[in-house]
């Protein structure tokens, strides 16, 4: 079953979700259900992308606290423009020179700053390895830079790269 059907657990989910989506346990609900699980499945076990390889899961551990701690640091930051109201602060893009090429590595990178609040990720040049983030506050762009390629790449190219 395995070879025809390589995400079951996936199938199963995805049929509930359809029959909880419809509200309803009619047979050509269930049926429909079937053939959009099991073929969205199939599709699924198709893509096969390549397993990451993390290189050092202590310091991965270690990353994630750091993470949390910033985040935790930046909503009150960010409380505190947006309570204060008569501060003024300048918003403004920054663009990041990356030495970290790996998909996985950038994916966690985008959801570490996306998860920030304060800072978004907009746009990832492939070609020049550039990242532009967006930053409610921006004091001083050097810092910036040097913040997410200090805290957040080296650690990803070490545990990534």
């Amino acid at each position: 079953m395995r070879r025809w059907l390589r995400h079951p657990l996936m199938a199963g989910f995805l049929l509930l979700a359809w029959l909880l989506l419809r509200q309803s346990l009619a047979p050509a609900t269930v049926v429909s259900g079937v053939v959009i699980a099991l073929g969205l499945a199939w599709a699924f076990g198709k893509l096969r992308p390549p397993r990451a390889r993390v290189r050092h899961y202590p310091l991965l551990g270690k990353l994630l606290l750091r993470v949390v701690r910033d985040i935790v640091r930046s909503n009150l930051a960010v409380a505190w423009i947006v309570l204060r109201r008569r501060g003024r602060f300048t918003s403004g893009f920054v663009a990041i020179p990356l030495e970290l090429t790996d998909h996985y590595g950038l994916a966690v990178l985008a959801c570490i700053i996306t998860s920030t609040p304060g800072t978004i990720w907009v746009d990832h040049d492939s070609a020049r390895n550039v990242l532009l983030i967006h930053v409610l506050d921006l004091v001083d762009e050097a810092s910036w830079i040097d913040t997410i390629k200090q805290r957040y790449e080296r650690p990803l190219l070490e545990i990534f790269q």
